[in-house]
């Protein structure tokens, strides 16, 4: 079993954590951030010189998304690399995120 476990690639993930939003803005907020994204690979832009996409091509990963409960943005990221990958992809995430005065502060972070 020890074998077996020992061959399981690392992952390193971070807690769901949630930026406070008012529930009437949080789906244009959500939709601004996919926006920038968007032109981020419409321009070729490579954070960090890996190619975007719906994950980097090191396997890194972000989610922004609205909560469906309460007030809130929700941020989630992971990576097989590194904890400091894990730590960069929230960077981006949270950069994004931060462009607009209307995200209020997170109920935890990296």
């Amino acid at each position: 079993m020890a074998e077996l476990y020992r061959a399981v690639p690392n992952s390193f993930g971070s807690p769901t954590m949630s930026a406070n939003c008012a529930g009437e803005i949080k789906d244009r907020v959500v939709g601004g951030a996919i926006a920038v994204f968007q032109a981020m690979f419409a321009a070729g832009q490579r954070p960090d010189g890996h190619a975007l996409r719906c994950t980097l091509a090191d396997g890194s990963w972000c989610l922004v998304r609205t909560s469906s409960n309460r007030p809130d943005i929700v941020v989630v990221v992971e990576s097989p690399v590194s904890q400091e990958r894990l730590h960069q992809m929230f960077a981006l995430a949270d950069g994004v995120l931060r462009r607009r005065p209307d995200v209020g502060g997170d109920n935890q972070t990296l």
